[in-house]
C-alpha cells in the first residue's frame, strides 16, 4: 500500500515522500507510531499543497543536498576490517560504518540515509551503496572493504609459516629419495645390492670316500 511519510524513516524514505510498503508494516508500525499516513487522494492533495507552500524551502534543501552529493565524486573510501579465513570478516560492516567513514572524509550524512547491499557486509571487496541526501537526490557510491593492519600482519606471518613448512617438506622428500636410491644396484636399478661372498670364504665339505669291499 502507498503511504506518505511524516518523518524520515531509516531504510524507507524522507519526510513528505510517498512510498509503497506492506500493509501490515504500515498499519502495525508506521501509522501507529505517527511516522506515516495512508496516501489517500485527499491526503495526497494536502501533501501537494504543503509542498507548494514549502517550494522555496524545498528548493534550498535540494540545492544543499546536491552540493553534499557532489562531494562524493571521486571520493575514495576504504573501510578497514578484521579478517578471518580467506576474505571473510570477523563481524560485519554496516551503514553506520560507512556513514562514519564519510563523515571523516568531510561528507555529512546520517546512517539512516545509507543503504548497503544486504544491509550488512561480511566479506572483503568492492561494494556500492545508495546514499540519499534528499528524497530527490540519491547517489550510488562505490567503496572498499579492506583488511586492517593486524589482519595483514597475521596473513603475512601465516604465508611465511606455510612457505617454511613447504621447504622442510621438500627437504625431507629429497633426503628420503636419496636414501631410497642408495640401496639399488646401479648396473640394474631394479635389483637390490647383495653382499658379495668370496669363494675362499665358502667351505665345501667333501663327501667321504667309499670303503673297499674286496674279499
Amino acid at each position: 500500500m502507498n503511504i506518505i511519510l511524516k518523518k524520515d524513516v531509516e531504510g524507507l524514505g524522507f519526510e513528505f515522500e510517498v512510498v509503497s510498503v506492506k500493509p501490515g508494516y504500515a498499519r502495525n508500525f508506521l501509522i501507529p507510531q505517527g511516522l506515516a499516513t495512508v496516501a489517500t487522494p485527499k491526503n495526497v492533495e494536502e501533501l501537494n499543497k504543503v509542498l507548494e507552500e514549502r517550494k522555496a524551502e524545498e528548493a534550498k534543501l535540494i540545492s544543499d543536498a546536491q552540493a553534499r552529493a557532489a562531494k562524493l565524486d571521486g571520493l575514495v573510501v576504504k573501510i578497514e576490517a578484521k579478517v578471518g579465513t580467506g576474505d571473510k570478516l570477523f563481524g560485519s560492516v554496516n551503514n553506520g560504518d560507512l556513514a562514519e567513514a564519510l563523515v571523516k572524509a568531510g561528507v555529512e550524512i546520517e546512517k539512516k540515509n545509507i543503504k548497503i547491499p544486504g544491509n550488512t557486509i561480511k566479506r572483503l571487496g568492492k561494494y556500492t551503496a545508495k546514499v540519499r541526501f534528499h528524497r530527490e537526490v540519491e547517489v550510488d557510491f562505490d567503496f572498499d572493504i579492506v583488511p586492517d593492519a593486524a589482519s595483514i600482519k597475521a596473513a603475512e606471518e601465516a604465508a611465511k609459516t606455510r612457505a617454511e613448512m613447504a621447504k622442510l617438506d621438500a627437504q625431507k622428500a629429497s633426503k628420503a629419495a636419496e636414501g631410497s636410491d642408495s640401496i639399488f644396484n646401479f648396473d640394474n636399478p631394479l635389483r637390490p645390492k647383495t653382499k658379495e661372498v668370496k669363494k675362499e670364504e665358502v667351505q665345501v665339505e667333501e663327501a667321504p670316500a667309499a670303503e673297499s669291499t674286496e674279499e
